[in-house]
């Protein structure tokens, strides 16, 4: 099957959150949320080198959307149910859809961390790629300092699978970086 032809909701809700793809329009409270947690974000976002302009969110929200659209990455927005408050941002990424297999990556605006979003995202999300996309395997990746997000994947039951030593470069320093790998699997 051509990815492209594959059908499913572009929004989805869990207990208080909307979870959707990004639309025109969606920059300027995208931004608003960046600039907020960009103290945060810089530390562990590979994408959080200089903080971009309102016009610069706007434009990568929109290649996410289309990006979305042809199946290559999916990108979710997270709103309060029944608002147009950014909580954070989220998705399924890394997708080999000949598993298929997904990564959630996800980061949170700063005056909503520490009250379960990001806990309730990724459990939903990774509900969606089980149940709707027919996920044979859900990773979440992350860098091994980040106790928080590795604190995520853990509450949610993803087994810790490995820590790969000097795998990467820090974004902003070079020093050499561990990431951790978590992953959930749905066996036949």
């Amino acid at each position: 099957m051509n990815d492209i032809l594959r059908n499913f909701p572009h929004s989805f809700d869990s207990e208080r959150l909307t979870i959707r793809c990004p639309l025109p329009g969606d920059g300027p409270e995208v931004n608003a949320a960046v600039v907020e947690s960009w103290d945060e974000l810089r530390p562990w976002m590979v994408w959080a080198k200089t903080l971009p302009t309102v016009d610069e969110t706007e434009a990568n929200l929109r290649e996410a959307h289309a990006r979305f659209l042809t199946r290559q990455s999916l990108r979710l927005l997270l709103f309060l149910k029944g608002t147009h408050t950014l909580v954070g941002s989220s998705g399924l990424h890394s997708i080999d859809w000949s598993v298929p297999c997904f990564e959630i990556g996800y980061w949170l605006r700063t005056s909503f961390t520490g009250q379960g979003y990001a806990t309730e995202a990724a459990r939903a999300i990774a509900n969606f790629a089980f149940d709707v996309l027919g996920a044979k395997r859900v990773g979440i990746r992350c860098d091994a300092l980040n106790e928080r997000s590795a604190a995520v994947a853990r509450r949610l039951g993803f087994e810790h699978e490995g820590t790969l030593h000097c795998s990467n470069r820090h974004h902003l320093t070079g020093e050499l970086r561990d990431e951790m790998i978590f992953a959930k699997v749905k066996t036949p």
